[in-house]
């Protein structure tokens, strides 16, 4: 059964000619997840050919613009494409009037139900259960509201697997807290802006290094680090992934178009 991540972008603020702001699309045995929603997001759903009306769920880690900028085209490219499910949107409270004020203004009534879930407790919290799957946010440590979004698959009685998870943690400074959240997942998410070299540009921003995500991973126990949300500064990934395989050797680069597998 499948438990797959797919990177839709990777860059950070600023889109590069190769890397597209922030989204993550994850399949929990064929239950879809769209994490956060930059500016480009639909069109690399077509790129990478992923069925829009398969998605039912939308996690937004918080409202800067290079994590939201595309929800409004992409929710209003399944009205035009006919959409009648329920779509799901879990996201800081204030997202709900951007989206009523942008549906306003161009005189637009979905076809379909929108469906607002607020996130806004500064502890872990569920946030969606059925059969398959739990999610959970978690508060991050950002210059504004920001949550981070923990996936764990449910064990079926005939299954002798393990239970798989993947945890998703998008701007941030470096914050032990997060530690005891994302402990022992199979696949952790974790930004790395800038290189160590720019650590404080990285603490003035609140945005993290590659060695400060590989040692939350390594503290953390996680089976596998992924890091991303690259600066477009870097043209070269090569370094950043070289750095943060000093501390944590399971690393990986989370680079458009790319699915792993758990």
């Amino acid at each position: 059964m499948t438990f797959s991540v797919t990177i839709l972008g990777s860059s950070s603020a600023i889109p590069t000619l190769t890397r597209n702001p922030s989204a993550h699309l994850l399949n929990v045995n064929e239950r879809f997840f769209l994490i956060d929603c930059a500016e480009g997001t639909q069109l690399r759903l077509r790129k990478f050919k992923v069925h829009f009306q398969r998605i039912r769920h939308i996690m937004i880690s918080h409202l800067h613009g290079d994590h939201y900028f595309g929800l409004i085209g992409f929710l209003t490219s399944l009205h035009l494409l006919g959409r009648k499910d329920e779509m799901h949107l879990y996201a800081p409270p204030q997202l709900e009037e951007i989206i009523r004020l942008q549906l306003e203004a161009s005189e637009t009534r979905l076809l379909y139900p929108l469906i607002f879930h607020p996130v806004t407790s500064f502890e872990k919290a569920l946030i969606f259960e059925d059969d398959r799957v739990t999610v959970h946010s978690f508060p991050l440590l950002h210059s504004i509201p920001t949550f981070g979004y923990l996936f764990r698959e449910k064990i079926k009685v005939r299954r002798s697997e393990n239970k798989r998870s993947y945890a998703y943690c998008s701007d941030t400074a470096y914050d032990e807290r997060i530690i005891p959240v994302v402990e022992g997942v199979d696949l952790l998410y974790h930004e790395a802006t800038f290189m160590q070299d720019k650590a404080q540009v990285a603490a003035d921003k609140m945005h993290a290094t590659t060695i400060g995500a590989a040692t939350i991973a390594l503290k953390s126990h996680v089976k596998k680090l992924l890091i991303g949300h690259y600066s477009a500064r870097y043209d070269d990934l090569l370094p950043l992934l070289d750095e943060a395989r000093t501390v944590f050797p399971n690393t990986f680069l989370s680079e458009d178009g790319t699915t792993f597998q758990l």
